[in-house]
């Protein structure tokens, strides 16, 4: 007897889901959060921040945002080429709830590090 593939389903089934779908994943909130600190970076720069990430992730990750107009990619046409990132107002709206969720962080942190 073959077990039921549960396959997760293409619409969000609720708001939460809907939300954890565009910021989900190990890098994003950070892109977010960084950009929010230097408001713009270069995809150079990007990738200094991210030093676990690849570049193909890195690419991946940054045309996910911008087509969920999280942020907005501006390309200088010059020779070697400059493209550049920033928040859009929607991606400035998640900021707080990434403070908070940075600041629960801290918080857990601390407790481990006084435990060892």
């Amino acid at each position: 007897m073959q077990k039921k593939r549960k396959e997760c389903p293409e619409v969000a089934t609720c708001s939460v889901d809907y939300a954890f779908r565009r910021i989900g994943g190990k890098y994003k909130g950070r892109i977010l959060w960084y950009l929010h600190e230097h408001s713009i970076l270069r995809y150079g720069e990007l990738g200094r921040t991210l030093p676990d990430i690849t570049t193909k992730m890195l690419t991946q990750t940054l045309r996910e945002l911008e087509i969920d107009n999280l942020i907005n990619r501006k390309v200088y046409h010059e020779v070697p080429p400059k493209v550049e990132y920033s928040l859009t107002e929607v991606g400035e709206e998640l900021i707080p709830f990434i403070t908070h969720l940075k600041e629960w962080g801290d918080k857990q942190l601390e407790r481990e590090q006084m435990k060892n």
